[in-house]
């Protein structure tokens, strides 16, 4: 029997590989003889630098870059083993978590770190980028990453503007005369899950900058700074279009990407399902294992495991799940092709005992286990 595993983290917990290791040890309890294979799985957010790099034989770099806020961050990302293919996250230079709670202020936040990040990459050789773009603690527009890249933002007196949010209140001109050559050899394919422009009511400043520590004065006046931006951008560059879906993703580091690079914006899972070739190894699977850490209604919008199912039933195979917890909602998950699924928890805990690593494997590799037995069972109600 061969079973493809492709879980995704469970958060806080076990990285993808390490959940699906504990699966294969279940499944050898009671199939010694399948053939087991693990693929790493993310759906393009927390997770997905580590799943890609590990699970297809990459390496890990550190940068040292400009943080949110200024101040100087180690930015984590991966090369693939072509070594020109770097993995990572914007949020390792400019994510949320970089900024205290009492310092969150997209005025002042910056994504210049992300284009330092891409820089140190570019130096050893990569070309192709897969960017993760969730958990932004910017409204920059991407006026940060272009001024790393090498792009004048300048004022009316020609001077650049400074970082963050307020730079877009000074853009007068655009220029490209010092952008770093390498750029145009460039290819960024960008994970992105939400579909909003980069203005208006449903735009970036409106819908996200509020949990980033934006006053209501504060939305009202950013949004007004980046159409003026996305104005001046599309009078240099006519495919800068604020209105294409994804364009206000990350405080707009969407539109910068997709307006002054060679980018597509599609969904995390879409990016990573391609890059492990998964949909090949689930043509030659008599069944499909999948998961996360917590199954629930937000499981079947576009996340890991329902992506993994999607393409399971695409070729007629049985579809299982395992999570640290499910709730009540997590039966939609069995209308969108898992046809079972199986929370690990065994006994009452804290939730801090319940995600101890060592708890957790033990956990999964257990109810595997008895799912297995269960799948072995079956043989005595066949017709």
């Amino acid at each position: 029997m061969n079973i493809v595993i492709a879980i995704d983290s469970f958060k806080g917990s076990l990285a993808s590989l390490e959940a699906g290791e504990a699966v294969r040890a279940g499944v050898r309890k009671v199939f010694p003889q399948a053939e087991t294979l693990v693929l790493p799985m993310a759906d393009g957010g927390e997770g997905t630098v580590e799943a890609l790099t590990v699970g297809l034989g990459g390496r890990f770099q550190e940068a040292s870059v400009t943080g949110p806020l200024g101040e100087k961050v180690t930015a984590r990302y991966g090369i693939l083993p072509d070594n020109k293919t770097a993995v990572m996250e914007m949020a390792a230079a400019a994510g949320l978590p970089l900024v205290p709670e009492g310092q969150r202020n997209p005025l002042h936040t910056t994504t210049f770190g992300v284009g330092e990040m891409l820089l140190d990459a570019m130096g050893k050789g990569c070309r192709h980028f897969i960017l993760g773009i969730g958990g932004s603690a910017t409204n920059d527009g991407g006026l940060g990453m272009l001024q790393a890249l090498g792009y004048d933002m300048l004022d009316e007196k020609g001077s650049p503007v400074p970082q963050g949010a307020l730079g877009l209140e000074r853009l007068s001109r655009i220029g490209d005369e010092h952008v770093v050559p390498v750029l145009k050899e460039c290819t960024f394919q960008v994970a992105c899950d939400v579909n909003n422009p980069l203005c208006g009511p449903l735009g970036c400043s409106a819908v996200f900058a509020p949990q980033k520590g934006a006053s209501a004065a504060d939305i009202a006046k950013m949004d007004k700074w980046l159409e003026n931006y996305a104005s001046l951008s599309r009078a240099k560059y006519p495919k800068a279009d604020p209105a294409t879906p994804g364009a206000g993703a990350a405080g707009g580091l969407g539109f910068a990407f997709l307006a002054y690079t060679e980018a597509a914006l599609e969904p995390g899972i879409n990016i990573v399902l391609r890059e492990t070739k998964l949909e090949e190894h689930i043509k030659k699977a008599a069944l499909v294992v999948t998961g996360e850490g917590r199954l629930d209604g937000q499981t079947v919008m576009g996340k890991a495991p329902i992506g993994v199912a999607a393409l399971a039933k695409k070729h007629g195979k049985p579809v299982i799940a395992f999570s640290g917890c499910a709730t009540p909602e997590a039966r939609l998950c069995n209308e969108h092709g898992i046809d079972a699924f199986f929370p690990v928890l065994r006994q009452v805990v804290t939730l801090e005992e319940a995600m101890e690593k060592g708890t957790a494997r033990q956990n999964l590799t257990d109810t595997a286990e008895q799912a297995m037995r269960l799948l072995k069972l079956g043989k005595y109600f066949r017709n």
